[in-house]
């Protein structure tokens, strides 16, 4: 394959401007999440107390040693709910992501029990949601480390419904042969007893678990029955009377240990090729957060972000003269095969067309799809209609939404409009979909949005006038109209204001838009990561049955 050819100058003032800004923003992205890791810390001294590990400690214990942990959605739910933006950031009250642990490739969710006492929220319910599509996807096996206060009730109209859907994943991943392990760290009660109900090999802690679905409060006011939490639910109880425990463990190190024992007896395969097998790239993949401006009015070649992602810089790249605002190529990540679709600007009726047809060649010949989203959304005005834009971005559309590949996408610019859809947006499934800080998600710009309803309030004013009989070029109607129009300006402004605000990386991110925002600089290492566990899943031969495994 041909290397791609850098014209980026380091050394130019363009450059290191780009640079300044992208890690202003990364450094924004570290604090925050800084903050959520600080907030749980506050509670240190209460499970030192009670002879706890708290929740970081817990998946410092379970991971191998040296290994990676790809966490994700680190700020879920910023900004909503009880999470106030900033110092009370809480990251959903949960810790979700990928790691091995005894060598196997795992998902894993631990409650952060030193937030809020675990208690979930809706987006730390989206969060545990997300990471058990990803283990349905990918044939991980999901490790659960709980100690949960249970939903939070103030938003349980947020909650409920949607809740049952934790369970329902639970019982397909069993029924699929991928093995569900939790251990219960403390309490796991009322609707949360169901997820040790509902997994396939249960650890709880001496002393220290409960679960159960009512509490002795609400047995005494229901039953008039007197009856404590160990009676009730506690780990020697569900030991040895309902069963409900496979190991007892006799705190939370010796519980992780048990846990790391049953996966490591587990009869799965195991990483099937170490990272770094690959060639480097000729360009330095730290470069990467000048390459790109933060504005995404910008332009920029977007040959010049794959230079600094794929091996050797090189790609081969199809149709380079037709539809070149949109770039489609094969190339190599870290020595695993991969196609490339990216965007220099709009997406025209020529660039739908490539891309639809290099998808699917790529999903004939069962290569995987990186997508590098930076685009303003398809091509608009009389000359893109009459070349069938609304064909050939449905034929786009056509494709992504039925690949029968791997996608991941990488949102890196601008995400605007279909051309969300089009390149593999959350909507169309991807397995894995990350932000660089610099991103925007929006139905469009806001300038182009407040452009549009501006218009349409105008052509109303002046069809009132008209049904009034009122001549709008005359000096009689000069002061509606300046006064309309001051209007008009305020409410022009006001939507800028709110789709900035609301296409933000972060804005989106609380919303898991994504799976997390990352530093530009981690993009190759990531997207290897996800690579592996992508073609590690689909090689990957399991044992399904017709129900998950129950307890009789």
């Amino acid at each position: 394959m041909p290397p791609i050819q850098s014209q980026v100058r380091t050394s130019s003032d363009g450059y290191l401007e780009n640079r300044r800004q992208m890690l202003e923003l990364v450094a924004e992205l570290r604090r925050l999440e800084g903050n959520v890791r600080a907030h749980g810390e506050r509670a240190a001294e209460k499970f030192a107390r009670r002879g706890q590990l708290p929740p970081h400690r817990r998946l410092a214990e379970l991971l191998d040693p040296g290994s990676p942990f790809v966490e994700l959605s680190t700020l879920a739910g910023l900004g909503m709910h009880d999470d106030d933006g900033d110092a009370g950031a809480m990251g959903g009250s949960s810790i979700a992501g990928i790691g091995s642990v005894s060598g196997v490739r795992c998902a894993i969710l631990i409650s952060d029990s030193a937030i809020k006492g675990g208690a979930i929220s809706p987006m730390g319910l989206q969060k545990n949601l997300r990471l058990q599509q990803i283990a349905l996807e990918n044939k991980l096996p999901l490790l659960h480390l709980v100690e949960s206060a249970g939903a939070n009730l103030n938003y349980q109209s947020e909650i409920f419904v949607e809740g049952g859907r934790i369970f329902a994943n639970l019982a397909r991943l069993s029924a699929r042969g991928i093995p569900v392990l939790t251990v219960v760290h403390g309490s796991s009660t009322a609707g949360g007893a169901y997820l040790p109900g509902l997994s396939d090999v249960v650890v709880m802690v001496r002393g220290r678990a409960k679960v159960f679905l009512a509490g002795g409060p609400l047995v005494k006011a229901a039953l008039g029955e007197e009856a404590d939490e160990e009676e009730l639910g506690g780990a020697e109880m569900h030991a040895t009377v309902t069963g409900t425990a496979e190991l007892l463990a006799d705190d939370d190190g010796h519980a992780l240990e048990l846990l790391r024992e049953v996966v490591a007896g587990l009869p799965w395969d195991r990483e099937m090729d170490p990272p770094g097998s690959g060639q480097a790239p000729l360009y330095d993949p730290d470069e990467l957060c000048g390459v790109v401006p933060v504005d995404y009015r910008r332009p920029y070649d977007a040959r010049e972000v794959i230079a600094r992602l794929v091996d050797g810089s090189e790609l081969l790249e199809y149709k380079a003269g037709y539809g070149i605002h949109t770039v489609c190529g094969r190339s190599r990540l870290d020595g695993l095969e991969v196609g490339i679709v990216a965007n220099n600007g709009p997406i025209d009726p020529d660039g739908a067309t490539k891309a639809a047809h290099f998808i699917q060649v790529c999903s004939q010949q069962g290569v995987p799809l990186v997508y590098l989203q930076n685009t303003t959304g398809y091509l608009v005005g009389t000359r893109a209609e009459r070349a069938g834009m609304v064909k050939h971005g449905s034929k786009m559309i056509q494709a992504v939404s039925n690949a029968t590949v791997p996608q991941l996408t990488l949102q890196i610019g601008a995400s605007f409009g279909a051309g969300n859809y089009g390149m593999c947006g959350r909507a169309f499934d991807p397995r894995f979909l990350f932000s660089w800080p610099n991103a925007r998600i929006a139905v469009m710009g806001g300038e182009q949005a407040a452009d549009v309803l501006a218009m349409v309030q105008r052509g109303k004013m002046l069809r009132q006038a008209e049904a009034a009989g009122i001549d709008v070029a005359s000096a009689e109607f000069a002061p509606g109209r300046d006064e309309a129009e001051q209007k008009i300006e305020a409410l022009r402004r006001g939507v800028i204001e709110q789709i900035d605000r609301e296409s933000t990386a972060f804005f989106a991110s609380a919303r898991l838009w994504d799976d997390g925002l990352i530093d530009p600089r981690d993009s190759r290492r990531l997207l290897a990561y996800c690579l592996r566990v992508c073609r590690e899943g689909d090689a990957r031969r399991t044992r399904p049955v017709s129900f998950g495994v129950a307890r009789m």
